[in-house]
């Protein structure tokens, strides 16, 4: 469209707007947007210590004893916040032939709502620090403080904190913890993400519980409004640019999640930018269950890459910040209040 076509177009909008003066009312009438209302506050030290607890339990691995006792945390405190929980076991095929023992955990907050948002977040850690520059680590299992833990301590407050206000979300909630998302190996093979991100060839072997899921939901015939993943969001300084599949499969949403951030005074972490395309756990929702999902992770600003301590023996509990936990949940909190 030309400049001149936009500026005929906009005076005839302008002339079109003079001559049907809207009909007055006892009401003040007004093209603004609703107010927007205030969520309540989100913890971020509450937070913090749901990670801190899930590290406790050491590197929490499929078929672990770790990953039992974390797993079953994780069901009790969903069930202690007032949430409906669905355990979802499976059976998972590693890429190198391995069977692991796994779990999805689903909470439901008002269960009996039809409009409802996804939330999720990974819960279990990779088997082997690749990534670390030591070679004596390399093959220790990763403790996965923010790779995982970050997310989950995020929702679980989140789950408490609707649980004990006074004021509840007008939409049903359904927060799910993945189970085996870190497994994968770093050689390219073709699989099943193919047709989502549109390479030859993608990392197999990676988030098979979100893959699971989309294939067999919970519930038959389940759907949501939306969808919101959160990886990797409890680091200092973390920065969040918009990835790549999120503005493929629902721009909207994630425009808006970042507006959100802006006016709430978190556009340092927010940041207004285009990110990486990531293969991650809200890809099989889009492309299988077809729910518009998107991505809250942080990815590095210009050079790409994640946080400095990514898939080494040192995602411990000295990189979550409070600072960056809050900024996300607050964030994740709003947006579910003004739906």
């Amino acid at each position: 469209m030309t400049k001149s076509t936009i500026f005929f177009l906009a005076l005839a909008l302008t002339i079109s707007a003079c001559r049907e003066k809207p009909k007055q009312t006892d009401a003040t009438q007004t093209n603004e947007q609703p107010a927007q209302v205030t969520a309540p506050a989100f913890n971020a030290d509450s937070a913090y210590a749901y990670i801190d607890k899930q590290v406790a339990f050491g590197p929490r691995v499929p078929n672990t004893p770790a990953h039992v006792d974390a797993g079953n945390y994780l069901v009790s405190k969903l069930k202690q916040f007032g949430c409906t929980v669905t355990e979802q076991n499976f059976v998972a095929t590693t890429w190198d032939g391995k069977k692991l023992n796994a779990r999805n955990i689903i909470g439901s907050i008002n269960p009996q709502a039809t409009k409802r948002i996804l939330l999720a977040s990974h819960w279990d850690s990779r088997p082997h620090a690749d990534n670390d520059p030591d070679a004596a680590d390399k093959n220790k299992p990763v403790t996965a403080a923010n790779d995982g833990a970050s997310g989950v301590g995020v929702l679980l407050e989140l789950a408490r904190t609707i649980q004990q206000a006074q004021q509840k979300p007008g939409v049903g909630i359904d927060i799910i913890f993945f189970d085996a998302e870190d497994w994968g190996s770093g050689e390219k093979v073709k699989d099943d993400f193919e047709q989502a991100s549109g390479n030859q060839y993608d990392y197999m072997g990676f988030c098979l519980g979100s893959r699971y899921w989309a294939k067999n939901p919970h519930k038959p015939g389940y759907s949501a409004y939306y969808g919101i993943l959160l990886d990797m969001v409890g680091a200092k300084s973390a920065t969040f640019p918009k990835e790549g599949h999120s503005m493929q499969f629902a721009p909207n949403v994630t425009n808006n999640i970042w507006q959100t951030a802006s006016r709430l005074g978190y556009s340092q972490y927010f940041v207004d930018t285009p990110g990486s395309a990531i293969m991650d756990d809200h890809v099989a929702p889009n492309t299988i269950a077809k729910i518009p999902m998107i991505d809250i992770i942080h990815t590095n600003i210009g050079t790409g890459g994640f946080f400095p301590a990514w898939h080494t023996a040192e995602d411990d509990m000295s990189n979550i910040d409070r600072a960056t936990l809050k900024a996300v949940g607050q964030t994740v909190l709003q947006v579910i209040y003004n739906e």
